[in-house]
């Protein structure tokens, strides 16, 4: 069971937690809990004085944070621009400053204030928006240290971090060259630092539940999720045998990488990458991969200056389409709603997770949503751009946002802008599609969204460690329907590929491979390890 220790020998001292795996890998080393508290602010008996307190603290915790995203790229600084921007919605401040005139000190003002906000979060039944709480902790402790004027302590080489959960900005304070890796009490696989850690081959497990609060060297197993305290003997062996099979299938791994994917018995499998932002592709040579098969879109909106314009829309997209050199790039229009809350956008709801997302979305803002059309219709004439609407769920949506494209492409026209229609396809994550894909014919293709499919399909969020076994897609429901939208697809010729996590997993690839699929995308880090998995199929 997750989160519960198991003896693993007849040694009193050794144990198992078992959790999630957020990041595979294998780290030794000791343990180091992060979560020391902060030193004691002392406080003044003037509400003048402390509420100047807390907005010097604010503005050194801004300035920090600001520090952080000019050495940081793609994802991390994305992250940390959120943060900048809480840190700069009056919204967030006004209660504890509101506090503070009633006669609390900054400090539990503050603490108070940012409790309420995360407790909002920790409370959604979307990952996204628990993994949103880590966000506002590392606000909450930013601020706090700026208060005590203290810093957080550095963890030794190649330690294991172990907590509840980590904030982005101590992932990236953190010196990962000499190994180690991380070990949660909570947390989640979709958290931002697991998708760094996993970006960086940091090895991180979530979901271990209580661990005890003892010193010494820890075994940290990110491939089956595990963490070992106080191993001996045959365990420690165990481990070593398994951290080198793990470390060699990542080195021969490298020699599928420039080579075209086949299966062992010659089928040819094309693999595309999903990026979340255009400097990701800064680090991939194109020569290793087939193209984009998601490019998330997000990443331009939330951000500190508010909803994009055309323009900066059209040189993101333009940029990711020049650097694939006429190779499919396929880019997803705004996925926000539910699970990515962005200001002035999006609206609070009950169940945001089955609300108001997506394409859905977007028909319902069609001032925010032609912006994004424009702009992908003049970046298609770039390049060989292919563009997918993320959870249709009925025929009704892909015909009104076809329609609206093709409304914006006669008025570019009419202008006399240079643009190009593109393909226009469907991600295939709502169960409805995938039952029916028939509904969906007119379609230029399909894109499987692997994650967001399995979780409707079992009812069982990816993040949570109590019901992770039943998150699998080798499930026979989720590649029943797998299969039955790549058997639709060769068809009636209308082009399949995944795009999710599960593309990207050697232990999945035989089974999506064998329901029919002959086109993945996966995440950049997981690649040449994909690759790999497919030469060793027979399909």
């Amino acid at each position: 069971m997750h989160g519960r220790p198991d003896r693993i020998s007849s040694a009193e001292s050794e144990l198992r937690f078992t959790g999630i795996s957020a990041s595979a890998g294998y780290a030794h080393g000791p343990l180091f809990r992060f979560e020391a508290p902060s030193a004691k602010y002392v406080t003044s008996a003037s509400p003048a004085i402390e509420t100047e307190t807390l907005k010097a603290a604010i503005a050194k915790a801004t300035e920090r944070l600001a520090e952080l995203v000019a050495s940081a790229a793609g994802e991390a600084a994305d992250m940390l621009e959120f943060q900048l921007a809480m840190l700069a919605d009056d919204s967030l401040s006004n209660p504890a400053l509101a506090a503070i005139e009633q006669g609390a000190a900054a400090d539990e003002a503050w603490s108070d204030a940012l409790a309420n906000e995360i407790a909002g979060y920790e409370a959604s039944e979307d990952d996204y928006f628990r993994a949103r709480a880590a966000d506002l902790k590392d606000i909450r402790q930013q601020v706090l240290d700026a208060l005590t004027s203290s810093d957080s302590v550095s963890a030794p080489p190649g330690a294991i971090l172990t907590g509840s959960d980590i904030a982005p900005t101590r992932f990236l304070a953190t010196d990962w060259t000499q190994g180690g890796g991380i070990a949660l009490s909570a947390g989640s696989s979709a958290s931002h630092v697991a998708m760094l850690a996993r970006s960086r081959g940091v090895p991180m497990v979530v979901g271990l539940g209580p661990l005890p609060d003892q010193d010494g060297i820890a075994l940290l197993d990110a491939e089956h999720g595990t963490l070992l305290l106080g191993a001996a003997g045959d365990s420690v062996e165990l481990f070593q045998s398994s951290a080198e099979a793990f470390i060699g299938r990542r080195r021969k791994a490298q020699d599928y990488l420039r080579k075209p994917a086949v299966t062992a018995s010659g089928t040819p499998v094309r693999v595309q990458v999903n990026i979340a932002d255009p400097a990701d592709v800064d680090s991939i040579d194109i020569a290793t991969c087939d193209g984009v098969g998601l490019m998330r879109t997000e990443f331009l909106f939330g951000k500190p200056g508010g909803l994009p314009d055309e323009d900066t829309q059209y040189r993101a997209y333009r940029k990711v389409l020049e650097w694939a050199d006429g190779k499919p790039v396929t880019i997803r229009t705004v996925d926000a709603g539910g699970d990515k809350p962005v200001p002035g956008f999006t609206v609070d709801e009950g169940n945001p997770f089955l609300g108001l997302r997506g394409i859905r979305l977007s028909l319902a803002r069609p001032d925010i949503f032609r912006i994004q059309i424009r702009a992908l219709l003049r970046a298609a004439a770039r390049g060989n751009l292919k563009v997918m609407f993320p959870m249709i769920a009925v025929p009704e949506e892909y015909e009104r946002a076809t329609a609206l494209f093709a409304e914006e492409a006669r008025a570019l026209t009419a202008a006399g802008i240079a643009h190009k229609q593109p393909p226009l396809g469907i991600m295939v994550e709502v169960p409805s599609a995938a039952i029916a894909p028939e509904l969906f014919a007119k379609a230029a293709f399909f894109s499987i969204g692997s994650n967001d499919l399995t979780q409707y399909v079992m009812a069982a969020a990816r993040d949570n460690a109590a019901v992770a076994a039943l998150n699998s897609v080798t499930n026979p429901a989720v590649l029943r329907l797998i299969e039955a939208v790549a058997t639709f697809g060769r068809e009636h010729s209308i082009p399949v590929s995944l795009c999710g996590d599960a593309g990207g997993n050697p232990a999945s690839i035989p089974y999506l491979l064998k329901a029919g699929l002959r086109d993945l995308s996966v995440v950049p880090a997981q690649l040449a390890l994909a690759k790999a998995a497919i030469a060793e199929a027979e399909a």
